[in-house]
C-alpha cells in the first residue's frame, strides 16, 4: 500500500477536498461493476479542473506512483479497477462534471470528462439536439470513460461509435502536460491523430479531461417495430431490405433469440411479447425522422415490413402504436443483460464478426459450445447492423458455485469462444474494451505486429508505465 507520506504530498498539492482517504469512501470504487475484480487503494484523487489533473499527474510521475483513471466505474472488463496490492491510486474524474458549452447551431457540445451520459442527453434535448449514443449504463457512465473505451451502444449503425462522435479532446498526458485539442477541426493534417490514439486507449496513454462532441438534430418522429423471423439469416435479409427501402433513417437494428426473449418475459415485471408469433429469433428495429415529412416513419416502416412478410423473411410484425409502446419494446432490449444474469452463473462475451458472417456465427457458436462443454447452454443477442454479438455461455443447470465453475471451466471456454471469433475474422472485444479481463487473450490471439505497435505506443507516451497498469497491453509472456 502506498505510504501515507506520499498521500500527504498529494494533499499538499491538491488540497484535502481532492484527496479521499476514508476507507468507506474508497471501498465502492475498488470493485468492478460485475464483482469479478477487487482492488485496493490508499486514496482517491478527485481533481475538479484540468489544471488540478495536471498537477496530480505531474506529482505522480515525480514520485513514481501509478494512477488508475476512473469515471463511473461501469467497466465490463475490469478496466477501471486498481491493482489488488494497493500499489496505485485512483484518479477520479467525477468532480469534473461541467458542460462547458452547448452550440446547437454548430451541432457541438463541449463537456468535462466526468459528465454523466444521461446528463448530456438532457442538456442536448433542451436545445433541440441529441447526442446519438445510448447504452444501459447511461445513468452512471461518464463521457471520459465512454471515450476511453470507444463505447458503442444501440445507435452505431447510423451514427458510429465514440470515435465518430468525438470532434476534439483535451487530455493530460503522463508527463503532466496538457494536450489542448478541443477545436473541432474537420481537416487537420499535422501528423499522427493524437485524439484517435486516446480514444479507446482505456486510460493507458493519458487522462481525457474534456471533449467536443458531435450532436445531431432531435428526433421529430420515429417508428419502432418488432419482427418475428425464422432465422438470423432472415434477420440479415430484413436488414438489407430496410437499408434499401429506408436508407439512413434506420437508427437501430437489434437481434435476439426467442430463448433470450423468454428470459426477459420471465424475469422483468410487466413485460410481454410484442407479437403473438413466437419464432426462433426476433428483431427490434427503429427508424427516425428529424422532421415531420410525409410519408412519416411509421408508414415507411409498415411498407418495408409488409414486403418482408410477403417475401417470407418475416413471420409476424408489429409497429408500436404509441411512445409508451415503443419504450416498452426498447425496455425488453435494455433488460437483456439483467435477465441473462438472473439465469445463474455464466460467461459473457462481447465480440464482433463481419456482419455477413454474424447470422451463422450466432447459431454455430452456440451449437459448438454446447457440444464441447456438455451441460452448458448458450445463446446470443446483439447489434446486427454492426456485427456486435453478445454471446453468453451458462453453467449447467443446478450449478450452485458460480465462481468455482468459472475457475474450473472459464479459461477453456474463453479460448474456445475466442478461437471461433478469430476464425470468423472477428474481434474478441466489440465495445467493452480489453481491460484486464481480456488482456492475456489479446496477447495470445493478436498478430505480433499489433502487439508490438501497442507496446511501442505505450512506451512512447508512458515510459514509466504509470497509467492504468495491467490493463489493455499484454504483459511479457502473454504473447
Amino acid at each position: 500500500m502506498i505510504d501515507q507520506h506520499v498521500i500527504a504530498r498529494f494533499v499538499e498539492r491538491l488540497g484535502t477536498k481532492a484527496v479521499l482517504t476514508d476507507p468507506d469512501d474508497i471501498d465502492p470504487w475498488v470493485h468492478d461493476w460485475r464483482g469479478r475484480y477487487h482492488g485496493a487503494a490508499a486514496a482517491i484523487l478527485a481533481p475538479a479542473s484540468t489544471a488540478e489533473v495536471a498537477a496530480a499527474v505531474g506529482l505522480a510521475t515525480e514520485l513514481g506512483v501509478p494512477l488508475v483513471p476512473q469515471g463511473g466505474n461501469s467497466s465490463m472488463v475490469g478496466g477501471a479497477t486498481p491493482p489488488a496490492d494497493g500499489s496505485a491510486l485512483i484518479l477520479s474524474l467525477r468532480r469534473m462534471n461541467r458542460i462547458r458549452a452547448m452550440a446547437p447551431d454548430d451541432n457541438l457540445a463541449i463537456c468535462d470528462a466526468g459528465v454523466i451520459l444521461a446528463t448530456l442527453h438532457e442538456a442536448a434535448e433542451a436545445v433541440g439536439r441529441r447526442f446519438p449514443l445510448s447504452l444501459g449504463a447511461k445513468g452512471s457512465a461518464t463521457i471520459g470513460g465512454l471515450i476511453s473505451t470507444n463505447a458503442g451502444g444501440t445507435q452505431v449503425l447510423r451514427h458510429g461509435t465514440m470515435r465518430a462522435l468525438v470532434a476534439g479532446i483535451e487530455a493530460v498526458l503522463p508527463d503532466g502536460s496538457i494536450y489542448e485539442g478541443l477545436d473541432p477541426l474537420k481537416k487537420d493534417n499535422r501528423g499522427y491523430d493524437i485524439k484517435q490514439l486516446l480514444i479507446g486507449a482505456e486510460g493507458t496513454l493519458g487522462v481525457v479531461t474534456a471533449a467536443s462532441l458531435r450532436l445531431v438534430p432531435a428526433i421529430a418522429t420515429r417508428a419502432v417495430g418488432w419482427v418475428a423471423v425464422p432465422s438470423p439469416e432472415d434477420a440479415l435479409s430484413l436488414l438489407r431490405l430496410a437499408e434499401a427501402r429506408l436508407g439512413d433513417t434506420v437508427e437501430g437494428f437489434e437481434i435476439l433469440s426467442d430463448e433470450t426473449l423468454g428470459f426477459v418475459l420471465g424475469h422483468i415485471p410487466d413485460t410481454r411479447s410484442p407479437v403473438g408469433t413466437r419464432t426462433p429469433w426476433h428483431v427490434l428495429i427503429e427508424i427516425d425522422h428529424a422532421d415531420h415529412s410525409e410519408p412519416g416513419p411509421a408508414a415507411r416502416l409498415e411498407e418495408a415490413l409488409a414486403e418482408a412478410l410477403e417475401r417470407g423473411i418475416a413471420a409476424d410484425a408489429t409497429i408500436a402504436a404509441s411512445e409508451a409502446q415503443a419504450e416498452a419494446f426498447w425496455r425488453i432490449r435494455e433488460s437483456l443483460s439483467e435477465s441473462e444474469r438472473a439465469q445463474g452463473p455464466a460467461l459473457q462475451y462481447d465480440v464482433s464478426v463481419p456482419v455477413a458472417r454474424m447470422p451463422a456465427f450466432m447459431v454455430d457458436a452456440a451449437e459448438r459450445v454446447q457440444a464441447q462443454f456438455p451441460g452448458t447452454t448458450a445463446s446470443s443477442f446483439g447489434h446486427l447492423g454492426d456485427g456486435n454479438v453478445h454471446f453468453h455461455v451458462r453453467a449447467p443447470r443446478g450449478t450452485r458455485d458460480g465462481p468455482a465453475w468459472i475457475a474450473a471451466q472459464g479459461e477453456a471456454i474463453n479460448r474456445f469462444v475466442h478461437d471461433m471469433v478469430v476464425a470468423a475474422g472477428g474481434s474478441i472485444s466489440a465495445e467493452h474494451g480489453i481491460g484486464q479481463m481480456k488482456r492475456a487473450e489479446l496477447g495470445r490471439l493478436a498478430a505480433p505486429a499489433r502487439i508490438g505497435a501497442l507496446r511501442a505506443i505505450k512506451a512512447a507516451f508512458d515510459p514509466g508505465g504509470l497509467f492504468n497498469p495491467g490493463k489493455l497491453i499484454p504483459l511479457p509472456g502473454e504473447d
